[in-house]
């Protein structure tokens, strides 16, 4: 027999949703690489909603240890990684065409009714000597989650795009020098945001046609080597914020469900639903603007509940649809 809902990820929406399908008594199969998603490597998250102080490793097993409160209902397979979603056995046409679903792991086959895809985003990575080591030792890749932690520090800020100047905007009330690297001519971001940035006393340098090339530290970053015109120089800085954008988790779905150009899954933002009935998406897979985990939390909520009133209607059409199309 199909699960009623199957759900990827292990982030703050796949975890949310996992909580709301339980409730609504949904035999519920979650799939997960890890839990906690993207902030499990920060230290301390201030923004998470009832929790002050949190580091994303405490964050992660709050959110496991919460969907595994019912054992009853959902089922959980992790560490496992889905590589393909494809539809079968479909009735019907257009917005009432309903499939199961084959869901197919780095370890086993599974079939659903539904899908809610909630497997995140990964960092978009500069690939240079000490960003993995330091990731966490004054390596960061989200201004919102971390800025607070870099008060009366010197950073630098990688990315000349809107990211990158929402990081600088970010850091603004808490470093003592922000410097801006990008490896272009000019800063890409809007021109007001630009001018709003250039505007702040507190930012010390914008460094145009840099290429950044090793971050180095001994327990904590002191700084980074980038190249310039030919030369290699060295910024001296308490904490590097790489802001080139991310990379959504969306492989597994690309020849199912409509992808907007930078890889993400474009969703009806009032019932979370796709372009192919029956999958559901939430969090920072989908083309919502906002990649926060307390919006992917409430996503998730939305997905769950959404997924739920679709497996009530299918129910009530099923029957009728198998007798016409018999």
């Amino acid at each position: 027999m199909p699960y009623d809902v199957i759900i990827i990820g292990g982030g703050p929406a796949a975890c949310a949703a996992s909580v709301y399908c339980a409730r609504k008594q949904l035999k519920t199969l979650l799939v997960a690489q890890s839990f906690g998603g993207q902030s499990i490597v920060s230290s301390d998250i201030e923004n998470w909603i009832g929790e002050p102080h949190i580091s994303g490793l405490d964050l992660a097993k709050k959110l496991e240890a919460h969907v595994r409160v019912y054992p009853d209902v959902v089922e959980v397979k992790s560490p496992e990684k889905v590589t393909k979603v494809g539809s079968i056995k479909c009735i019907g046409e257009g917005e009432s065409r309903m499939c199961d679903f084959e869901i197919t792991s780095d370890k086993d086959t599974y079939s659903g009714k539904t899908v809610i895809v909630a497997s995140g985003a990964r960092r978009r990575r500069l690939g240079i000597p000490g960003e993995d080591q330091f990731d966490g030792k004054g390596v960061a890749f989200c201004s919102t989650c971390d800025a607070p932690l870099f008060r009366d520090k010197k950073v630098v800020v990688i990315g000349g795009g809107n990211a990158g100047l929402e990081g600088v905007i970010d850091l603004f009330p808490y470093a003592s020098e922000v410097y801006l690297m990008d490896g272009g001519p000019v800063l890409k971001g809007d021109p007001a945001t630009v001018d709003e940035v250039k505007k702040n006393p507190k930012l010390r340098e914008v460094i145009l046609n840099a290429k950044p090339v090793e971050i180095v530290g001994d327990s904590l970053v002191t700084g980074l080597r980038y190249t310039q015109d030919g030369q290699e120089k060295l910024l001296e800085v308490g904490g590097v914020f790489v802001e080139i954008g991310s990379v959504p988790n969306s492989e597994m779905v690309k020849d199912l469900v409509q992808i907007d150009d930078h890889g993400q899954i474009m969703i009806n933002f009032q019932h979370a639903r796709t372009s192919h009935p029956g999958v559901f998406a939430a969090g920072d897979v989908t083309d919502d603007p906002y990649k926060q985990n307390n919006i992917s939390a409430g996503d998730g909520v939305r997905a769950a509940l959404a997924a739920y009133a679709y497996l009530q209607n299918r129910e009530k059409k099923s029957p009728a649809e198998e007798r016409h199309n018999a």
